[in-house]
This record gives structure tokens, C-alpha cells and sequence, in this order.
């Protein structure tokens, strides 16, 4: 009898957590829902507003689905013939600088989490200090412009080549992936340090190198303020202060659209404007959003090798 009342009871208790456990998963996944709609939403919006009729977007007509679908927008903005050379420009930038940044990182990253290292930790608290503190924006411009680089393709890679919050970031990760007794065997072995980091420790990093890519990526792209102070030829502005020029010429001067023969009056100037404004976010936008879900698995694990252990 006893025995009986105690299946019982032990199969109550197992109906009340599985009840539990899916009432949790139903507010977990209702929760995560609602959030991607919340975060996904604005930016889908956009996307087919920049190719619906602007009156259908004023009058609150465009939801769920494009409306009066044109692309005149997009004919606006690729009918500057700086978009191509601001687009090449943008992608040899972040592709030189994001390579010379990553192998910077993990060089310093490395020799930061050794232990044999003599004055690491010296060293750490110097990359440390210009977190807090900088130079300003006066000093800095005579600094870059008595080396030269002042409108060069360097003066938009080697300024920031080193990123202190990313330095923490692989430090960390080799401390925790890379054991102290693996570089020892390897010393036995008679492996120089050198072909230790090459052989071993980079291919044991891809997902702090995919994760580091990434950041210094988006960096990159989006870099904006850099290339309006220190580049001064028009053919080496990057993408983003290419899609600001036509945004604020679509504003001051009518005959930017008239020279392409899209817009003929006023009416028509202020509609092609706000496709335009739309257009411009995702032309900007999209390369990031193509390139971002084939590193995602490397991203979230690397954020969490680097929340394990400071």
C-alpha cells in the first residue's frame, strides 16, 4: 500500500513538472516572439517602404506588404556614379583593415595570456589607460597628418589597428582554450614559439578569429566619422559618406534629380526623397545583414569563452 501511495505520489510529481516545464517553454517562446517582431519588424518595414508608393507609406497604408511597388528609389541612388566607387572603397577598407586588425589582436591577445611573459601585466594596464583616456581630436589630426596619412588609403586602417575591449577579448579566450602544459609539450617537442601560435594556437581560434572578424568588420563598414575628417579626395570616400552626400543633396539642391531625369517638380522631388532616405538604409544596411548569419555560431561562442573567465 505504501509502495503504491509513493508511485503515486512520484507520478504526480512528474505530471506537475512536465505541466510546469511546457507552461515555461510556452511563455519562453511567446516572450522570444514577440521580441523578434519587435526587433525584426522596423527593419522589414523599411525594406518595403523603399519600394512602395510614398503616399500609401504617409497614409499608413504599408504594414505587412509593399504597396504601388517602384524602385525608383533605388535608380536615385545607384544613378550617382560615386556609389560604385564609394561601395569598392568601402569593401577594400574593411577588408585590409579588418585582416591587419585581426592578426594584431591575436598577436598581442597571445602574448598577453602567456604566464612566462615578463611584464604582462605592466603591459595590460598600458593598453588599458587609453580606454579611459585619449588625446582628443586636435592632437590626434596633427599627430596622423605629420606621418602622412592624412588622404591615404592608411589613414582608415592604421589609426584604429588595435582595439583594447577585442585585446581582452582574445587574452581571455587563450586563457582559457590554449592550457600553459600544451605550449610546455610543444616545447619538448622542440617547437619554437612562433610555429606554437601558428600551428597551434590559430587554428584552435576560430571562433574568437570569426567572432574578432566580425566586430572589426562592422567597425569598419559603418566607419563614417574618419574618412569626413582625414580623407579629402572624393575618390577615396567610403560608402557611408557617399549615401550622406546624396542624402543631403536630394535635400538642398533639385538639380541632382533633375540631371537623371527622375524628377521634374517639386511634388515629385519630395516623393523621391523619402524613397531615397528609405533606400539608403538598406543599401547600406545589407551587406552586414548577408554576411552576419554565417558567423552567428561563431559569435555567440565566442561571446561566452570571453564571459568565462577575466
Amino acid at each position: 500500500m505504501v509502495k503504491q501511495l509513493e508511485h503515486q505520489k512520484g507520478k504526480f510529481n512528474k505530471e506537475k513538472f512536465k505541466t510546469r516545464f511546457s507552461l515555461y517553454n510556452v511563455l519562453v517562446y511567446t516572450l522570444f516572439i514577440i521580441m523578434f517582431f519587435i526587433i525584426i519588424y522596423p527593419l522589414y518595414w523599411i525594406v518595403i517602404a523603399s519600394i512602395s508608393d510614398p503616399d500609401m507609406v504617409n497614409a499608413g497604408m504599408v504594414l505587412l506588404l509593399p504597396q504601388g511597388i517602384t524602385f525608383a528609389g533605388y535608380e536615385a541612388i545607384f544613378t550617382f556614379p560615386a556609389i560604385m566607387t564609394g561601395f569598392m572603397n568601402s569593401i577594400i577598407y574593411t577588408v585590409l583593415g579588418t585582416t591587419i586588425n585581426v592578426i594584431l589582436t591575436m598577436m598581442t591577445g597571445y602574448v598577453l595570456s602567456r604566464k612566462d611573459m615578463i611584464g604582462a601585466k605592466v603591459l595590460m594596464i598600458f593598453f588599458l589607460i587609453p580606454m579611459y583616456f585619449s588625446g582628443g581630436l586636435i592632437p590626434t589630426f596633427l599627430m596622423i597628418d605629420r606621418m602622412g596619412l592624412v588622404d591615404t588609403i592608411w589613414v582608415m586602417v592604421l589609426p584604429n589597428a588595435l582595439s583594447i575591449f577585442n585585446v581582452i577579448l582574445a587574452r581571455t579566450f587563450f586563457l582559457v582554450t590554449i592550457p600553459h602544459e600544451l605550449l610546455e609539450n610543444a616545447r619538448i617537442e622542440g617547437c619554437s614559439n612562433a610555429r606554437f601560435f601558428i600551428s597551434v594556437a590559430v587554428p584552435l581560434s576560430g571562433a574568437l578569429i570569426s567572432l574578432l572578424t566580425l566586430f572589426y568588420a562592422m567597425g569598419h563598414w559603418n566607419s563614417f566619422f574618419h574618412a569626413l575628417i582625414y580623407l579629402r579626395s572624393h575618390s577615396m570616400l567610403p560608402l557611408q559618406v557617399i549615401l550622406r552626400e546624396i542624402l543631403v543633396a536630394q535635400q538642398d539642391n533639385n538639380n541632382v534629380f533633375n540631371m537623371a531625369g527622375l524628377a521634374q517638380s517639386e511634388f515629385e522631388r519630395i516623393r523621391l526623397a523619402q524613397l531615397i532616405r528609405y533606400g539608403i538604409v538598406v543599401v547600406s544596411a545589407a551587406p552586414l545583414l548577408i554576411v552576419y548569419p554565417f558567423l552567428q555560431k561563431y559569435f555567440e561562442k565566442g561571446i561566452m569563452v570571453g564571459s568565462v573567465k577575466g
